[in-house]
């Protein structure tokens, strides 16, 4: 479950409104597709999940794609998945919360496509699953340093970039857990710590057994969603058809609450 912030380049700035996007059982590129030939997408957090699944479908559609993962071995398999799926993509290791690492990922993207069109952001870590009371600056700064800032910095690098090419698309992924009180977010907090002994990929602690139970009494499809389902609305962000949709908050969540 994911709620993505829609931005585009515009001259002016636009009311920040809410919308509650229901997901589908399945989403499937139409054939043949090419709503993003010669677009070039820079990608966070793209070797697995959610962010996978957006560089298949935006490379199913003919953008040039550059994925990004803080492991190269990451890249490497993903690179080579989507190649076994005849599809071109290209990668590059990127830690968001490091300068230079951003500085890179925007920098690839010039060398080897000239520009960039595109951003979807989606480097993320657990957010702080306990008491307010009881959070340490020292944990408090970690989660804002790479959910808040890495993105922050790395809109500002691409920017310009997009200025030049006449505008450009930025979608920001984020976690539906956004809209969950502390209470909430403890709960489902503690449930995802008693596996991290044994699993450290957040991705697969999702799929614990505590986890899809406790998310089947809170979402309204009682199951979580598949990484392909989010890949279909973010193509659809980028796209031209959502060319005067901006500064939106989009949620694919299966009936999860969605306001604060």
């Amino acid at each position: 479950m994911c709620s993505m912030i829609k931005s585009k380049m515009t001259l002016w700035p636009s009311r920040l409104t809410s919308i509650c996007c229901l997901s589908r059982m399945s989403s499937r590129v139409a054939e043949g597709s090419s709503i993003h030939a010669g677009k070039v997408a820079v990608m966070t957090a793209s070797s697995k999940g959610i962010g996978f699944a957006v560089a298949r479908r935006l490379a199913q559609q003919g953008a040039h794609v550059l994925l990004s993962s803080r492991k190269q071995e990451n890249v490497n398999t993903a690179i080579e998945q989507l190649a076994a799926e005849n599809l071109t993509v290209s990668g590059t290791v990127c830690d968001a919360e490091k300068t230079e690492d951003r500085k890179n990922l925007v920098q690839s993207a010039l060398d080897k496509y000239g520009g960039i069109d595109y951003l979807f952001s989606s480097a993320a870590t657990e957010a702080v699953s306990k008491d307010i009371l009881e959070t340490t600056k020292e944990e408090w700064d970690a989660n804002l340093n790479l959910n808040l800032m890495a993105m922050f910095f790395l809109v500002q690098e691409v920017f310009p970039h997009m200025q030049k090419r006449g505008g450009g698309s930025i979608v920001l992924n984020s976690s539906v857990l956004g809209f969950a009180g502390f209470s909430a977010l403890a709960d489902a907090g503690e449930r995802m710590k008693t596996m991290a002994g044994r699993q450290s990929d957040l991705q697969e602690q999702w799929h614990e057994e505590a986890v899809l139970e406790y998310f089947k009494t809170v979402c309204g499809f009682s199951r979580l969603g598949e990484p392909e389902e989010c890949a279909g609305i973010v193509s659809f962000l980028l796209s031209s058809d959502a060319s005067y949709i901006t500064g939106e908050i989009i949620v694919v969540g299966g009936g999860y609450r969605s306001r604060i």
